[in-house]
């Protein structure tokens, strides 16, 4: 019998690749299925951004880099940051990582202690809560609601804060349900990050998949800087997700803590792939726009398509790439249905309730698919749900 460390109990797990992994089974056995269970772009990386890590593979662009990362894609994010979120950056305050995920990761394991409480968005990425956990901390959820358009009630933000607060985990555009921050709440927000001492740890992986509005970032309001770790990086905005890039920004002496971890970690991120990161932030952007703008497309035959069936009600996100389809009317809950509408429809979703216990009675869609594959899941769904009554 292997006895684990008890820790490993407390670590959960992401619920799109599960499904994934059932639906691929179902692909094997000769079943259609489309795919909207991921949040992956399913546009190719851009030719440019490939070329500038082949270039880099034959400049020697192959062997270990600082632990922070390289000073040519440090010096880009800081400028990119310092143009697109309106605070000033500088090279020092970037940590390059493999991935936007060993930033919740190392954020968490710098600045928490047992004894202090995280607050974190609910429904929400799984693994924020899974590493509140695992690192000893009490996850403390903040509800987001479909009566505020799944943006946080400042009421409940207040009865989730204490004393022993040590971070707000914030995620504007929001995964699942395609929420922002409104300019009203983050100040709010800051007025109380400062008030009672936390610290934010702000995602923004999805802040160029704003749709209808311009992003803000809490870093870039007056004192925010100094107690903000903003997280982003190439995976959504660029259609990058297997390089594996992502970056901190954060105070000097918390990026130095981040590099620490690092060292302790993975020692650096891949030299090449971090020059192909440069390019795509110093090159065309052009892409970017285009991608955004088809996403834009999709979202709105999704929602309108999901509107069309009797039983479901799915708001119009903001951004990102997912709708969150209100399913509580219908007979099975979202786990159930999740299932039945893979296995009968062809169709694959996620359960809202893997999001956490606000997530219940809803489904997540992708709309990272092409328009013809969204308009023929909405036709199946449409029949699949129909034959439940």
């Amino acid at each position: 019998m292997t006895l684990f460390a008890s820790r490993m109990a407390r670590l959960g797990t992401e619920s799109a690749f599960e499904y994934a992994a059932k639906a691929k089974q179902l692909e094997a056995q000769g079943r259609d299925v489309i795919h909207l269970e991921i949040g992956q772009p399913d546009f190719p990386t851009a030719p440019h951004i490939c070329e500038a890590a082949y270039r880099a593979m034959q400049a020697g662009y192959t062997g270990y880099g600082p632990a922070a990362g390289l000073p040519e894609l440090r010096a880009a994010i800081a400028a990119h940051i310092t143009a697109s979120r309106q605070f000033p950056v500088n090279l020092e305050n970037v940590v390059v990582m493999p991935g936007a995920k060993p930033v919740i990761f190392f954020t968490l394991l710098a600045l928490v202690d047992s004894d202090d409480e995280v607050v974190y968005p609910n429904p929400g990425f799984p693994i924020y809560e899974s590493v509140i956990s695992f690192v000893g901390a009490k996850p403390v959820p903040l509800p987001l609601r479909e009566s505020t358009d799944f943006r946080c009630r400042l009421e409940d933000l207040q009865a989730a804060v204490s004393d022993r607060t040590k971070l707000l985990i914030l995620n504007s555009p929001h995964n699942p349900t395609g929420g922002f921050l409104t300019r009203t709440e983050l100040d709010a927000i800051a007025q109380l990050a400062q008030r009672h001492n936390f610290y934010i740890l702000a995602d923004e992986i999805y802040s160029r998949l704003l749709y209808d509005h311009a992003h803000i970032s809490i870093a870039s309001l007056p004192g925010m800087a100094e107690r903000t770790i903003l997280l982003d990086g190439h995976s959504k905005t660029y259609a990058m997700t297997g390089w594996r890039l992502g970056y901190a920004v954060a105070p000097v002496a918390i990026a130095q803590k981040l590099a620490q971890l690092m060292i302790n970690s993975n020692s650096c991120t891949c030299s090449f792939i971090q020059m192909a990161g440069a390019a795509a932030l110093t090159g065309p952007q052009d892409f970017v726009t285009e991608m955004a703008d088809q996403f834009r497309q999709r979202r709105d035959a999704l929602v309108a398509g999901l509107n069309q069936i009797d039983g479901i009600c799915c708001q119009r996100p903001a951004g990102a790439f997912y709708a969150f389809p209100n399913v509580s009317q219908l007979r099975l809950n979202d786990r159930e249905l999740a299932d039945y509408l893979l296995a009968e429809a062809g169709v694959a979703g996620l359960p809202g309730s893997s999001f956490g216990h606000w997530g219940k009675g809803y489904l997540r869609f992708s709309y990272a698919n092409s328009l013809e594959n969204i308009e023929r899941a909405v036709e199946r769904m449409g029949q699949a749900v129909a034959a439940l009554s």
